[in-house]
């Protein structure tokens, strides 16, 4: 059976740390922030943990993790 090729759009997005945990960037955050209150502002800067709903399709996109 053939290798599974890497997705690069979701190698590229998504970090995985040393104890196996997937990090991606939060979401829109690349313009129309000058509305946000500080709260939302302050969110959006921090990284986050994959949710779990998601972690298998990503797990079949990234067959080296």
């Amino acid at each position: 059976m053939p290798k599974l090729k890497t997705h690069k759009a979701t190698a590229k997005r998504i970090k995985i740390t040393k104890s196996k945990k997937y990090i991606e960037r939060s979401c829109s955050q690349d313009h129309f922030n000058a509305r946000e209150c500080g709260k939302d502002k302050r969110a959006k800067r921090s990284d986050k943990i994959v949710n779990s709903r998601n972690l298998s399709e990503i797990k079949k996109s990234l067959p080296y993790s």
